[in-house]
């Protein structure tokens, strides 16, 4: 019955096995679950796929499988949904984007409490409750310069606070290059080191000493080399670096590959108590951010990669956040880090030509040292020779 989704996804190199497939229909011919898509998905990744770092594979391979099936199937008529989201969606003209007033951090947090407790109903298309379509500063699907989103998903990418819960997904550190010009970038910092036991052979000092030995072989030996350079990478996820997905993965593809020595954290916007290494259990296995000062010493190399553009009150303002309550300002922590780790750089994948029209990329350079360079073969290599010093 399902013999063409088995094969579709060995196609996207899942490494099914004909046992797993056999447990699915066995689960399918029992009563254990509605017939709906969502259940059959649910139902399919927890029998096919045992590695949960597949699971984003897992996702892509079935949308596509579903999708094509989609189109095989008798079209019938329905409402597209960019229509409805467009009839929400507010369109200003320039003029009157510059006369909606930006309230400030604390008269917007004040205003938003206010909100919360005297509305009652729904609202849409208005300029002071939470809704939709309106010029609010609370909900979404409208435009605002300064505010905090209610629900939806980010259109403008203007909003200070995010009153919602967020899934993000990590980068695939599988991914194979179209060029190896990342790899050749990243190949700079690493430093190799005589390390262990005699027994690799020293092809030029054996040569050279046999010369001089008239002829007689005389076999040099060194100890194996190591990659001995230790590099720790801080990741943004979410948000406006949803854009930068596919070069942010290639980068974090070939860095896998380069770097033996390598550990690797989650962020979003910028880096506060808490870091994370899956974004699908952020919420419940975190790691606090001192314990990682601790853990690694000045030796290792620290890589920041995001975008750095976001509220300015995300680095400066107590609280700023757009997710969680921080009681120290992003600022702090950044600069936490870069005391920590001297050897540091910050690749930001945002075209350089617009970095300064970003306020809050302009503070975080300013904490960094000035050490921020576009993820580019040459921004990498600037960066990698920065680092090796």
């Amino acid at each position: 019955m399902l013999v063409d989704f088995f094969y579709h996804l060995r196609s996207q190199k899942l490494l099914v096995s004909v046992k797993e497939y056999l447990t699915l229909l066995e689960a399918l011919s029992s009563p254990i679950m509605p017939p709906t898509l969502e259940d059959f998905y649910f139902l399919s990744r927890t029998t096919l796929i045992k590695d949960e770092t597949l699971f984003d594979r897992f996702d892509r391979a079935f949308a596509t499988y579903y999708r094509n099936l989609e189109q095989k199937l008798p079209a019938g008529k329905k409402i597209p949904l960019d229509w409805l989201i467009s009839k929400l969606e507010k369109n200003l003209t320039p003029e009157q984007k510059a006369k909606l007033e930006k309230h400030g951090w604390d008269k917007l947090m004040e205003m938003f409490k206010e909100r919360l407790e005297e509305q009652k109903a729904r609202h849409e298309g208005g300029n002071k409750w939470i809704g939709t379509g309106g010029t609010s500063p609370f909900g979404n699907g409208g435009v605002n310069p300064e505010g905090i989103r209610v629900g939806g998903s980010g259109g403008g990418r203007s909003a200070i606070k995010v009153w919602d819960e967020r899934n993000f997904r990590d980068y695939d550190d599988s991914i194979e290059l179209g060029t190896r010009n990342f790899k050749v970038a990243l190949r700079r910092l690493r430093r190799f080191a005589r390390e262990g036991s005699d027994f690799e052979l020293d092809l030029g000092d054996t040569i050279t000493s046999t010369a001089r030995n008239a002829g007689y072989l005389d076999i040099k030996m060194v100890p194996e080399r190591h990659n001995n350079v230790k590099v720790l990478m801080l990741l943004d996820v979410g948000g406006s670096m949803d854009d930068h997905i596919a070069r942010v993965e290639e980068l974090f593809s070939a860095a896998s590959s380069e770097f033996r020595n390598l550990e690797v954290y989650y962020f979003h916007n910028c880096p506060y108590e808490h870091l994370w290494k899956s974004n699908r259990r952020r919420q419940m296995e975190r790691f606090e951010t001192w314990d990682v000062l601790r853990k690694f010493n000045a030796d290792w190399r620290l890589i920041f990669v995001g975008d750095a553009t976001m509220s300015p009150y995300e680095i400066l303002q107590p609280g700023g956040s757009v997710e969680h309550y921080n009681k120290e300002p992003g600022a702090e922590w950044l600069q936490r880090m870069v005391s920590a780790w001297p050897k540091s750089v910050w690749l930001n994948p945002e075209p350089q030509a617009s970095w300064q029209y970003r306020q809050s990329i302009a503070l975080i350079r300013n904490i960094v040292q000035d050490k921020m360079f576009p993820v580019t073969v040459s921004g990498i290599e600037q960066a990698m020779r920065l680092l090796s010093k």
